[in-house]
């Protein structure tokens, strides 16, 4: 049994090529919504936070005997369990990371290594800031920026409940709130830019499927300042950025 820990686009592809390959798995994820995807796609799949404790208990009840870490990027948290679980167990670890998006050196573009640097920059440019980093940080910026009156922050996150209460604990006001599912077309980050009057936008460096190049190129072509956050620097034994290497490291795990 392979426990697989999913939540994007890309990685319920990978999960359903190791299930097509004839590899039992349990694929999980943090909410009931993600969850009845993977259901949906034919894929068996659990939901809820998991500590190291509860995770090694899973691992060892499952009598799992690989772990596929293929959760976003930026689930630091999620990554740093998994792999001590996976040692706890004795079991293989085995990470997914997607791509990195390269930019280069451009115009009116900064790369930053943390929130709080990037919330740093926003408050010495000030203006129409648009975070599109989601709502685990959202105090972070909250904290920096909403004290100003020359700063408007815009908080653009996934429609979900618990989502908006944060926004509400936060002081975010619903005008500030852009609740949709992505990933947006550049057309689409343009219209929002224009009618937030965006003058700063903020993203992380997610790769591929999380469309950051969209919104970094919409705002650059108008003109708007972006700041990218870059991905956590962990030290990953194993690590593959392409399904096919993927299931070729788990063909040799199990000599096939």
């Amino acid at each position: 049994m392979i426990f697989f820990m999913a939540g994007t686009s890309d990685a319920r592809e990978l999960a359903l090529a190791i299930q097509a390959a004839g590899y039992p798995l349990l694929t999980s994820v943090v909410t009931e919504n993600a969850a009845r995807g993977l259901e949906d796609a034919g894929l068996p799949a659990r939901f809820g936070r998991l500590t190291r404790e509860g995770m090694a208990a899973l691992l060892k009840e499952l009598e799992a005997t690989l772990l596929v870490d293929a959760s976003h990027p930026f689930a630091e948290e999620a990554h740093r369990t998994a792999m001590a679980a996976a040692s706890e167990c004795g079991l293989p670890y085995i990470r997914y990371e997607r791509s990195r998006h390269e930019f280069g050196e451009r115009e009116l573009l900064t790369v930053v290594d943390t929130y709080e640097e990037a919330a740093h920059f926003a408050a010495q440019k000030k203006g129409s800031v648009m975070l599109t980093t989601g709502s685990k940080t959202l105090q972070v910026f909250t904290e920096k920026l909403m004290g100003d009156r020359d700063i408007r922050l815009v908080a653009r996150m996934l429609p979900r409940t618990d989502n908006m209460e944060k926004c509400a604990e936060l002081g975010v006001e619903q005008k500030n709130i852009i609740a949709m599912q992505g990933p947006f077309s550049k057309e689409l980050n343009e219209a929002l830019y224009r009618h937030y009057k965006t003058t700063l936008m903020i993203t992380k460096e997610s790769g591929g499927p999380g469309a950051v190049d969209e919104k970094v190129e919409a705002a650059l072509a108008m003109g708007i300042e972006v700041v990218v956050i870059g991905r956590p620097k962990l030290d990953y034994e194993t690590s593959f950025s392409s399904a096919d290497a993927v299931l070729n490291e788990i063909a040799k795990r199990y000599n096939r």
